[in-house]
């Protein structure tokens, strides 16, 4: 019995699995770059109050619930890179959405694109799934993983750092860097 290293996990991931994560970085630390620095620019840069800002998470917590499950059924029929990608565009244009939205109504909507970021998780974690060798499926998911949470974990880090520098901008920079996200998915992986 062969033992199974991190170095033979790695290599049996395919080509699309590979483009896959490189997409899925992008996308997460766009997603990290802004995360916990929301409710700091609703709050003192739109200047909206603390229970306004509750509001606006359970506006992007019910536009989710709406979305995710007939979405993930049209996925099974319809393919799964369109939903996908209509993920990664919605990460990647909601901190252009926050940062564009001068007023509570604004935020509203930019937070329903918020909730839109989860329209097509189900099908791009069926993606990662699909994409590994049935006998390594479970090192296969768990390494995905890994190397995703490795390679975003600086990103808060240098939002704080863009942040400083002007509030707005770790925004730009985001949406800037998911776009690239979206671009390398739908060049570059296949069903």
């Amino acid at each position: 019995d062969v033992p199974v290293t991190v170095r033979h996990v790695w290599r049996s991931f395919p080509s699309s699995l590979r483009w896959l994560l490189v997409s899925d970085v992008f996308i997460r630390t766009c997603d990290a770059l802004v995360d916990v620095f929301l409710v700091l620019y609703a709050l003192n840069v739109v200047g909206i109050g603390a229970p306004r800002f509750g509001t606006l998470i359970a506006i992007q917590a019910m536009t989710t619930i709406l979305v995710q499950i007939p979405a993930s059924h049209m996925a099974a029929r319809a393919g799964k890179k369109p939903f996908v990608t209509a993920t990664f565009v919605a990460f990647a244009l909601f901190p252009l959405a926050v940062v564009l939205a001068p007023s509570f109504a604004w935020l509203v909507a930019a937070f329903v694109v918020g909730g839109l970021r989860e329209v097509g998780e189900p099908a791009r974690k069926a993606l990662i799934v699909d994409f590994a060798s049935p006998a390594m499926r479970g090192r296969v998911v768990g390494l995905y993983y890994l190397c995703r949470s490795v390679a975003i974990a600086p990103a808060a880090f240098v939002g704080g750092l863009l942040w400083a520098v002007r509030p707005a901008l770790p925004f730009y920079i985001a949406t800037a860097i998911g776009l690239v996200g979206v671009a390398a998915f739908v060049a570059t992986v296949n069903e």
